[in-house]
């Protein structure tokens, strides 16, 4: 009974972290910054995506990025996405890291 309780906490714990993170301060960045090309879901399948040629968050080359390469990408640009260094601290950066991959997994 003592290892079905604690598995049943686990449980619980785990499946809370994904929800906690959609509603993390990555969200209003996300939705500030990066909804209008990414969309909303991180699907590019915004009119803006489509136009600049966004790929989408569930693309195996972006799934396959580390999070240092996520953060390079959004601290210095790349292709036709600008450059937040200045505009957004490294904290900032970091949640928006951290909620690209709960976009991923949806």
């Amino acid at each position: 009974m003592k290892y079905s309780l604690t598995l049943a906490v686990l449980l619980a714990t785990a499946m809370a972290v994904p929800a906690a993170l959609a509603q993390g301060p990555g969200v209003a960045l996300y939705k500030s910054k990066c909804e209008m090309c990414h969309g909303p879901d991180g699907k590019a399948a915004t009119p803006m995506a489509k136009m600049m040629q966004v790929p989408s968050f569930e693309a195996s080359g972006v799934k396959k990025k580390t999070d240092a390469a996520l953060f390079d990408a959004i601290e210095n640009g790349k292709g036709k996405m600008p450059a937040y260094k200045g505009k957004l601290n490294s904290k900032q950066i970091k949640d928006l890291v951290a909620y690209i991959r709960v976009l991923d997994k949806k």
